[in-house]
């Protein structure tokens, strides 16, 4: 990965389902030029895969905090991840 490069994946929980969270997300992802994905998972929380340079993807994880309208969002738990397979652009997944 280049020099200020950086790949996080997330956890995002709260009511972060049925309020277009991952809409939001790929819209604001792509709007930022990060690459990636998202989706939604059984327990009610959503899951991303966000690459980018450094600072783009430190304040793509300070939008997350706040989310879509109707979102509440009660954790954001970020943990470094492999930017092999990160696809080109930025994908809705499930």
């Amino acid at each position: 990965m280049p020099v200020g490069q950086k790949t996080v994946r997330l956890r995002i929980a709260g009511h972060v389902q049925g309020v277009s969270f991952r809409v939001w997300t790929q819209r604001e992802a792509r709007r930022l030029g990060l690459r990636g994905w998202v989706r939604n998972e059984r327990d009610g929380s959503v899951t991303a895969l966000i690459s980018g340079p450094d600072e783009v993807v430190a304040s793509m994880l300070e939008a997350f905090w706040q989310g879509p309208p109707g979102a509440d969002v009660r954790s954001v738990v970020p943990e470094p991840a492999d930017a092999a397979g990160v696809p080109a652009g930025f994908d809705i997944t499930g």
